[in-house]
Formats: structure tokens, sequence, C-alpha cells
């Protein structure tokens, strides 16, 4: 599921048919996810869903994401080794992140890589590809400033 604006009824229904009970905080993160396609950290979940939720604890954030990880609803991404956002468009695809202002994009990348079930006899369970750089809005803020 990687739609932006699915209605709490669709999700809800989804969170079941994936095996998990759809209690508030975790249709809350699920809805956060959706919407926010920017691959928050923890702490960028927290931030927000905090404000509207004030008993939300960050426990409750990590317990649920790693719910929806065993369940493959989210993918992990490890970009940086001291962070783990959270993504929740589970097809194949990459990701860049910009070095300059740390944003990180999906990218629509064909790949025979992502077709692929098994190389030279081992099982393929995950498949992460990813890109660093500097985004197009850090590279026309550069411009505009020289």
């Amino acid at each position: 599921m990687s739609k932006e604006n699915v209605p709490v009824a669709e999700i809800k229904e989804y969170l079941k048919r994936s095996g998990i009970n759809p209690s508030y905080h975790r249709l809350r993160i699920f809805e956060y996810l959706l919407k926010h396609r920017t691959h928050p950290t923890v702490e960028m979940i927290y931030k927000d869903i905090s404000k509207e939720i004030p008993t939300l604890s960050k426990t409750t954030i990590y317990n649920t994401l790693n719910l929806f990880l065993n369940k493959k609803i989210v993918l992990g991404l490890t970009i940086e080794e001291n962070e783990l956002r959270y993504d929740s468009d589970t097809r194949p695809h990459a990701h860049f992140k910009c070095i300059a202002c740390g944003q990180v994009y999906d990218v629509d990348l064909k790949s025979p890589l992502f077709e692929r079930q098994m190389i030279e006899g081992h099982e393929i369970t995950e498949c992460h590809i990813y890109f660093k750089g500097i985004c197009r809005k850090c590279l026309k803020k550069r411009k505009l400033q020289k």
C-alpha cells in the first residue's frame, strides 16, 4: 500500500489482512507513513504525531514499526549507519539521499535485480539500492547563491 490519501477504514482493513490488530496508535503511525513519503525516522514520527497524541511514546512507535517490519508492510532503510528510516512503499524501488539537506527520495529504477528471485542458487529476500548525492532542490539553491 503506497497511496497518500487512503481512508482510515481502508488502512484498518489492510492492517487486519496483514495480521495486525488495528489499534488507534498503529492506524495513526501507518497513516503517517502513507502521508509522509519522506522516509521518516522514529524521531520524526514521534515529533509530528505526539503533537496530536501527547500520550504516545517512542517505545510504542518502535514496537509498532518493528511489528510492521516483521509483517513486511514497511521497509527499513539503513542508508546511514546511525539512522533507520521507514518506507510504506514495499514495491521494489531505489532511494536517493541528498548529502546537503538529508532528504530521502524514491527512485523508480527498472532493474533486473528487482525481478530475480535467485542469484547463483541463493534466495533473495531483500534488495536495497540507494544513491547519495545532491538533490535538484539543493542544486538549484547553489546556483542561485552563485
